[in-house]
């Protein structure tokens, strides 16, 4: 940054410190942090709220530089994903004042440690080397993805002399990317295109060409990207800031109109959750699966789901290959056969995967694996097909992330993280417990005796580490406290069995409910057949004796 625009900035600068310096005062959970030995120091915060978010919608992520560009030039950053309503949710923001590639190392790993070290499936960024190399270097296992739109805002100013002699060029480039289903198709498609327009040895689409992994929606669709269109990448990043921050926002600002979004989303959630809990929703078809997904997406995802299996009336399965339980099968739309997807289905397992792979990539299963469990007669959705994070209980319970688990030895034992972990999960406990009287009796009581059992470890811990100063320097003391030190870990072990085991038994029972409420329908279908035959017989014996 100029020297001009750290003047101009300072101002502002120090009213956002003087803002997160009052937010921890009132909230010691509120995390900030500035980083240190740079001249122009970059800034992280997150509130208890996005950490949270992160807990429940974390497995993939947007990082968003987009105020950060010379037509805003604000140096706002913003980490945001989807909630189970598919609304955009906030994670953490940072002001970027000094663009380099240990700044942005310096943010992902202080963002990292705020997010209690658990690692995104994906992360979605605009194209930038040293926001690639940086994602590469903290975030080794998380899948990059750059957003489209911030490359075909490029193709004008990279390409002017031919989209002003081609006008077609522009719109040609935009479907190769975005129509192509496979990636032989989306090769074939692009060579045609460079050859067609003589461009086969520019630079820029080289370069661009060399990064299709990261950007071409037919290499990422294996990968969750957490939105439900499998070309969602060319939608505008900011869509949390949208309408709040804009090119006339300055730094002085910034904190209030963060604060509206932030409130502004929170009411649109809040609204979202009374929609789904209170009203009903449509049902197009006597479909048991439908009925299931109602009861159990939020409504935004039903009506996805709910187009997908309407769908399937026009997309038949034709059975192609039959290996043991391994069956393979045709999909294509009524009278559009050229355009087909395949669809393998694995009986023992009740999973199926389609070339499409919109499951992989948005969580929603797709009409073509819905037409295929059609054909099976499977009824309802098996659980492998639900992610939590589309339900309405997406927030309810305690969640432990799996992926902490993989997490390296010394990024799990890190105080910094049990921290951030503990305090998370207690923020979200008290919220809960804070909801009536009868939850902050139970609450309470709940943590003054982890409190208990905790001081118990404590002090046996310590009895430990004296061991060897007692008196007669005898060891048996010590010997003592491992053993009681291995008996409490055997009661949380066993503990932490029978949580597991209760939790496989309500799954289990809610299988068996959705199973005893399919084969009622069933019976209630026959019943009204049988009825129906009844009724004809009934009427055909009068017209025979008339």
């Amino acid at each position: 940054m100029s020297s001009t625009q750290q003047r101009t900035l300072g101002g502002g600068v120090h009213h956002v410190i003087d803002y997160l310096k009052r937010m921890q005062s009132d909230n010691p959970a509120f995390f900030y942090a500035v980083q240190p030995d740079v001249a122009a120091g970059n800034i992280f915060w997150a509130d208890p709220t996005c950490t949270n978010n992160y807990s429940y919608f974390g497995d993939a992520v947007i990082f968003d530089t987009t105020y950060n560009t010379h037509q805003y030039r604000l140096p706002f950053a913003s980490f945001t994903g989807f909630n189970h309503h598919a609304q955009p949710v906030l994670f953490a923001s940072a002001l970027i004042l000094n663009q380099s590639h240990s700044s942005y190392i310096w943010l992902f790993t202080t963002w990292l440690h705020a997010m209690s070290g658990r690692l995104p499936l994906s992360i979605t960024t605009h194209l930038d080397p040293l926001i690639q190399l940086a994602v590469a270097q903290v975030l080794p296992s998380t899948r990059l993805r750059f957003s489209t739109s911030s490359i075909f805002r490029q193709t004008i100013p990279k390409l002017p002399h031919l989209c002003q002699s081609h006008p077609t060029f522009e719109t040609e480039f935009i479907k190769c990317v975005h129509d192509t289903q496979t990636i032989d198709e989306f090769e074939s498609c692009w060579h045609s295109l460079l050859d067609g327009y003589c461009v086969v040895d520019n630079q820029w689409l080289h370069s661009i060409y060399n990064a299709r992994h990261h950007w071409v929606p037919v290499y990422l669709r294996d990968t969750f990207f957490g939105q439900t269109s499998l070309n969602a990448g060319n939608e505008c990043l900011n869509f949390f800031f949208d309408g709040h921050v804009n090119a006339s926002t300055t730094l002085q600002l910034l904190v209030r109109q963060y604060e509206k979004a932030v409130s502004t989303w929170h009411e649109r959630e809040l609204k979202a959750d009374f929609e789904t809990t209170h009203t009903s929703p449509v049902l197009k078809t006597p479909s048991p699966m439908e009925k299931q997904a109602a009861t159990l997406y939020t409504r935004k995802i039903f009506i996805k789901f709910q187009d997908e299996l309407v769908e399937t009336m026009a997309n038949p399965a034709t059975k192609i290959d039959d290996a043991g339980t391994i069956t393979t099968y045709r999909v294509a739309k009524f009278g559009e056969n050229q355009t087909s997807h395949t669809v393998t289905f694995n009986s023992s397992e009740m999973k199926a995967g389609c070339s499409c792979q919109m499951f992989e990539y948005s969580g929603i299963i797709c009409r073509h694996v819905l037409a295929v469990f059609r054909a099976k007669n499977v009824l309802t959705l098996p659980p492998y097909y639900v992610l939590k994070r589309w339900t309405r209980n997406a927030k309810t319970g305690v969640l432990l992330d799996e992926r902490a688990s993989q997490l390296p030895c010394s990024s799990r034992d890190s105080t910094t993280v049990r921290y951030n972990s503990l305090r998370q999960e207690a923020i979200k406990y008290v919220e809960e417990g804070a909801k009536s009287v009868q939850t902050y009796h139970v609450a309470m009581k709940a943590l003054q005796e982890a409190a208990k059992k905790v001081c118990i470890l404590k002090k046996e811990s310590t009895g430990t580490a004296e061991g060897p100063t007692i008196a007669n320097g005898s060891r048996s003391e010590l010997l003592i406290g491992d053993e009681d030190v291995s008996s409490y870990q055997s009661v949380v072990e066993k503990q932490k069995k029978i949580r597991e085991l209760a939790a496989e038994l309500e799954i289990t029972n809610q299988r068996c409910n959705v199973y005893r409420a399919n084969l009622l329908a069933v019976l209630r279908d026959m019943e009204e057949q049988k009825l129906k035959l009844s009724v004809k017989v009934q009427n055909a014996r009068l017209s025979l004796k008339e």
